[in-house]
């Protein structure tokens, strides 16, 4: 299953799924923060959807509702 990603001014959320367990999924995103100098570190965070799902593309709609969410709450 692929990544998706979504931008906001110098912030790059991609939503992900990981399996953790035998039929269980779980979203995340992953943020980072690009200020346009290579020689700094880029800056990122992980958050992860709070409930497990019964597949990967369930799994993958939490991650990116929470993708949404965060960028949301972005201010320029």
């Amino acid at each position: 299953m692929e990544d998706i990603t979504y931008t906001k001014g110098i912030y790059t959320a991609t939503a992900s799924v990981k399996q953790v367990g035998s039929d269980t999924w779980q979203g995340f995103v992953t943020l980072a923060r690009d200020e346009g100098d290579e020689s700094v570190g880029q800056e990122t965070t992980l958050y992860e959807v709070e409930a497990t799902s019964s597949t990967p593309e369930e799994a993958l709609e939490e991650a990116k509702a929470l993708a949404h969410r965060i960028l949301g709450e972005i201010e320029l």
